[in-house]
Formats: C-alpha cells, sequence, structure tokens
C-alpha cells in the first residue's frame, strides 16, 4: 500500500492545485483519492503517469488524452456542466466578494442574483438534471462547511431578516455578534439581511475598537434595509468592508429558497444553499456552544423548537445552551417560551435554557449555561432559567 503524504485530508479529498501538486510530489500516487473542482489543464503529464485506480474527479477541467486514460484505469470522472452560474463540486465555501462579483453593475449581475434566477428557472421547468445537481452542490457545501468548522467551538444567532440597520436592536445584535467572537466563539447565522447581518457584522468588528462598530453602525444607516434595492444595501456594505478591511472570521448559511433575501457581506464564510431544510438543521446540528435567539417571527419560532427537538431526545448528545432574548416578545407577542419550559420540564434540557430581557446580557446567560452542573443553577439578575 502507497503511503499517505504528510499534509494530505484524512479522507483523501484534493481542492486545490496546491494540494494536488503536494499529493503527487510527496506520495507517488492518486489512487483513492477523490480531487474536487480543481483544475488540472495543466497537469496532463502527471495524470499520465501517476496511479489513479479508484480515483474520482469532481468537475476537474483536464484535457481529452488525460481523461481517456484514467478512466481507463479504473478512476470516475464527473466532467464539468457547462453553462451553470455555479460550480457544483466546489470545495470551498462562498465568500462575499465570490458572490457579489460584478455588484459595480448591479445586483442583478452578480453570481448571487444569477444563481437564484437559474434556480427559479429549472425549478419551474422539473428538471431532474438541474435537480441533481443542485443536490451535488448542496452536498459539496456541506461538506466544505464540515472542514472549515473542524475543532471549532460554534454558536448560532437566530434572528429576523426585518431588523433594520440603523435600529437600536440592529445595533444590540451587532454588539452581541462582537461580544461572542471575542469570548472565542465562531458565530454562524442563517447568513442573510437584518439581525443575521448585525451577528456577523458584530464578529467581523471584533478585532477593531469599539469605535469602528458605531462607525460602522452610522454608514449602514444611511441604507437601511434591502428594500428597494439590493444594490444600494450591499454597497453600504462593501463600503464598511473597505474601510476596515481583515475584519474577523465568522460563518452565514443562508439558502437560494429565499431568493429575495441577500447574502450578507460580513460572513467571511458563506455557506449558501439550495435546500433551505437542509441549510436550517446544518446551521443548527453546527451550533455546539449554543444558539441565541432574538426577537423574531414565524422562521425564528420555527427554528426554536427545530433546535428544541434533539435537546429534548438528545439525539445529538448533551443539550446545547438556548437563549433567548426580550422577554415580553418570547412570552407574549410570540408566546414560544411558555411551551418550551413546558417540554423540557424534568428533562437534561431544562438547566440550559435562559431568558433576558436585554440583548446586551445575552452573552453572559450563555456562558453561565455552558458552565452548568448537574444542580439547577441560580437565576442572575435579568436572567431567567426558569420562572415564566
Amino acid at each position: 500500500m502507497q503511503p499517505t503524504p504528510l499534509h494530505a485530508s484524512h479522507d483523501h479529498e484534493i481542492e486545490s492545485l496546491a494540494e494536488f501538486d503536494e499529493v503527487v510530489s510527496t506520495g507517488g500516487t492518486l489512487a483513492r483519492f477523490r480531487v474536487q473542482a480543481v483544475d488540472l489543464t495543466d497537469r496532463t503529464q502527471d495524470l499520465l503517469s501517476v496511479d489513479t485506480t479508484g480515483a474520482v474527479f469532481l468537475g476537474c477541467p483536464m484535457e481529452p488524452e488525460a481523461a481517456a486514460r484514467i478512466r481507463a484505469s479504473g478512476a470516475l470522472v464527473f466532467p464539468p456542466v457547462p453553462g451553470l452560474p455555479l460550480d457544483p463540486y466546489r470545495g470551498c465555501l462562498y465568500s462575499p466578494d465570490e458572490l457579489f462579483d460584478s455588484l459595480d453593475a448591479g445586483y442583478e449581475s452578480t453570481p448571487d442574483a444569477r444563481a437564484y434566477a437559474w434556480f427559479q428557472q429549472t425549478k419551474a421547468d422539473g428538471d431532474i438534471f438541474a435537480s441533481m445537481v443542485r443536490a451535488v452542490h448542496d452536498d459539496s457545501v456541506s461538506d466544505a462547511l464540515d472542514e472549515l468548522l473542524l475543532g471549532a467551538r460554534v454558536v448560532g444567532v437566530m434572528g429576523g431578516h426585518a431588523m433594520a440597520r440603523g435600529t437600536e436592536a440592529y445595533a444590540g445584535a451587532a454588539r452581541l455578534g462582537r461580544a461572542l467572537a471575542r469570548s472565542g466563539l465562531m458565530v454562524a447565522t442563517g447568513g442573510g439581511p437584518g439581525a443575521m447581518e448585525a451577528a456577523n457584522l458584530g464578529a467581523y468588528a471584533a478585532p477593531f475598537d469599539d469605535g469602528m462598530l458605531d462607525e460602522a453602525l452610522n454608514i449602514l444607516a444611511a441604507v437601511p434595509s434591502f428594500t428597494p434595492s439590493i444594490t444600494d444595501w450591499a454597497r453600504a456594505a462593501f463600503a464598511v468592508r473597505e474601510r476596515w478591511p481583515s475584519g474577523g472570521p465568522s460563518v452565514g448559511i443562508p439558502t437560494w429558497f429565499y431568493g429575495h433575501e441577500p447574502p450578507n457581506a460580513f460572513a467571511e464564510h458563506v455557506a449558501k444553499y439550495f435546500a433551505n431544510a437542509t441549510r436550517e438543521d446544518g446551521l443548527l446540528a453546527r451550533s455546539n456552544a449554543g444558539v441565541v435567539f432574538l426577537p423574531g417571527a414565524a422562521g425564528t419560532v420555527q427554528e426554536i423548537f427545530d433546535n428544541t427537538t434533539p435537546n429534548y431526545y438528545e439525539s445529538r448528545g448533551e443539550p446545547t445552551p438556548m437563549v433567548l432574548v426580550d422577554r415580553a416578545h418570547w412570552t407574549e407577542r410570540y408566546p414560544a417560551r411558555p411551551l418550551l419550559r413546558s417540554l423540557a420540564r424534568e428533562r437534561a434540557m431544562e438547566s440550559r435554557i435562559a431568558l433576558v430581557d436585554r440583548v446586551d446580557d445575552a452573552p453572559e446567560a450563555l456562558k453561565h449555561l455552558s458552565g452548568h452542573d448537574s444542580a439547577k443553577p441560580t437565576p442572575r439578575q435579568g436572567i431567567c432559567i426558569d420562572s415564566p
């Protein structure tokens, strides 16, 4: 058996030309490797000489001579799919720059908008090939997301898309994202506008002094919403990024299912899906350090109980913390908290739920729940653990 190169992925995935060259030069074989979305048109001699038994090439451009030879050796070759606005075999997550490329010509010209238009067209046509492409794409995104978050402590921040820039609620969500990022957590959101953008903005602002976030909020307030113009909304975000480059990392997990909601530009890593169910479950399942639920409507209510179910049954192991922000919102306007409290009674998840009045109390509540022991926690000022 050929030795595995020291720096090769544990699952034998090759996702860049640099990785390909390293594997070939140090191991001398591609047998049983998976090569994903790597342009190999200039590596014909390697492909003609190296062992490719059992290898799989996913969307890798290559010369016909090389493709014929490796097929003959028993490798599987899935060629690039022409005419798509995206690469279904991609080996990494999206970046805001990639999704918003060509924004100067208007949002409609960007890859994000073109992918949504393709989705709408092929969904209406009922094209089985397009359905397969979307499924391959979403699985590739999930694989890249798992690789990114391996070993990370991830906290989810959920909230509605309607939260406008320039409001105190938006500023509070941004402070929350900043505080969580500064505590060493990877902030993950649904990747869209409103509360999601605010939390990603806060994580982006984490390395800078506190004045940076105040200035950024003032810049963004000039364009409060992504309606009526996604173009103007996105340009304001990129203006902030250009003034303060190299912000802190965070993750956004949006979906083309809600195509009217654009992704925000402050999440460094964007895992964008076509299937919303895959996106929703994946976001909550990866939030291993807990979830903070900001005020929202139907979507956020759904996320609360999507997160409650595995905590109730402990199907993902020990229940993870859940922090609900705004007592009146979650006990009166949308009374999710009373039902949640009833479900949690006398179960392990009971001590992992907090209700706070103010968004600025959420980081401390999350920390408190994360350090719980078998005894019932004592409520702190502004934090409701078990009372209505």
